[in-house]
């Protein structure tokens, strides 16, 4: 979100990588002084995660004696992806790329990438025992073309002890938009507000979703490339309208884009619930004077929960590269995606487990005996409807909507209609799809 101007010239970009090419000698894979097959990873996790990231890679490079996967750190995701934009489909592209969810449809349209479906077919790998809720997100008409990896949803995160201030059950949390509303009010005093969540695109597009509505045209724009944003139909209206309700009548407080500040105002006990990411909830509980609940995304009364969406980011593989080098980069994604390596992951950020059988191993039972917020997270998951509406949105230019629906948000406070606002974000969005 703080470089939007980087991602919008990609396209044009890729059109220039596309009209450069010409016929020359087969790639030659890079290899390390022991003889090793070099396997670049290009990665956007810094601090604790990247010291997860490490960990993982460490373990297959020990595991094995033909690859070695060295990550390199590139920014931000918008940052990385102009840099992998930069040299997409050449011998200097990386032979795994990380990019963030909202880059799928532009990493396809790049025709730089080699679809991982490539290799599922080759091996006649199994990817059942993948859990299919995360896997759709990065499939078109069935083909897989990128292996997911660091998977988040959002979440309805409540102080347990407020609750009982205020003379709500703390073991059950609202899942209705009434729900909401009327615990709200009972939360909030002249030092704590009920409820809130930030001012981001991503929250939105999840409370679309959780009734089933969709974002753009034509299935999401997964039968077909999207023509129109309709996310400022019936569930959109909705979503927005408890926004502005809850605003109006003081039981929502407008914490800004700012995660920390968000995490900061729930933690100090100015707001008694709000949305977060499902790998938030180990900081945030650490971090708390009190216990903390999870609980799934409300709803409208009327409506029949449909789930989330997932958030995050996945592993793509370059093109353009040697094929031993595509090989140690499909070895690598499918050790990281193995029940072992998946239990530690979840473990040790919180993410997901793109492996459900991650979830049976011991160390994973030890820490949700210590957060047992996480299983809340896994739950909410795995009981999601797959359909296009909990598939997500495929449009190139998912960070420009996103902006605008964040302004359309801000506008509510301003006391624009519900109506108004979301025309306007609406239609910049769908001014700027094809582009």
């Amino acid at each position: 979100m703080k470089k939007l101007g980087l991602f919008a010239g990609l396209a044009s970009s890729v059109l220039l990588l596309g009209a450069c090419g010409s016929e020359e000698a087969a790639p030659v894979a890079a290899t390390t002084e022991d003889g090793k097959t070099e396997v670049v990873f290009w990665h956007a996790m810094s601090g604790d995660l990247e010291t997860a990231l490490n960990s993982q890679v460490d373990a297959f490079n020990a595991s094995q004696d033909d690859y070695e996967v060295k990550p390199v750190f590139q920014g931000t995701y918008e940052e990385a992806l102009t840099k992998f934009n930069a040299v997409a489909g050449s011998e200097d592209a990386p032979a795994i790329m990380q990019t963030f969810e909202v880059g799928t449809k532009y990493m396809i349209d790049s025709n730089k990438i080699t679809p991982v479906q490539e290799f599922i077919d080759k091996e006649k790998f199994d990817t059942s025992v993948w859990e299919e809720n995360i896997l759709s997100y990065y499939q078109v008409d069935g083909k897989q073309y990128s292996m997911p990896f660091n998977s988040s949803t959002p979440v309805l995160i409540y102080n347990k002890e407020a609750f009982e201030k205020a003379g709500l059950d703390p073991e059950k949390a609202p899942r209705t938009y009434d729900e909401l509303k009327a615990a709200a009010k009972k939360l909030t005093t002249d030092d704590q507000t009920g409820f809130t969540m930030l001012n981001y695109g991503w929250f939105f597009e999840q409370l679309v979703a959780a009734q089933g509505g969709l974002y753009v045209d034509n299935d999401n724009g997964r039968s077909g490339d999207p023509t129109k944003a309709v996310f400022d139909g019936e569930e959109g209206q909705n979503a927005f309208n408890l926004i502005k309700e809850m605003y109006d009548e003081k039981t929502f407080l407008n914490v800004g884009q700012n995660w920390d500040d968000m995490r900061a105002a729930f933690q100090s006990g100015k707001v008694a619930m709000y949305l977060d990411s499902s790998a938030g909830i180990r900081t945030v509980a650490d971090n708390a004077d009190f216990e903390i609940g999870a609980s799934y995304l409300p709803v409208p009364n009327e409506a029949e929960r449909q789930g989330v969406v997932i958030g995050g980011a996945s592993l793509w593989m370059g093109d353009g590269i040697a094929e031993e080098t595509k090989e140690g980069a499909w070895e690598f994604m499918k050790y990281v995606a193995s029940t072992e390596a998946q239990a530690q992951w979840h473990v040790d950020t919180g993410y997901f487990a793109i492996n459900p059988e991650a979830y049976n191993e011991p160390i994973v039972k030890e820490m949700w005996a210590k957060y047992p917020q996480l299983k809340v997270t896994v739950d909410q998951l795995s009981e999601t409807k797959p359909s296009p509406a909990t598939q997500g949105a495929l449009i190139s230019t998912f960070p420009q909507s996103r902006q605008s629906v964040v302004n359309a948000m801000e506008s509510l406070y301003q006391g624009v209609s519900v109506e108004e606002a979301l025309k306007r974000a609406a239609d910049e969005t769908t001014s700027t799809l094809g582009q």
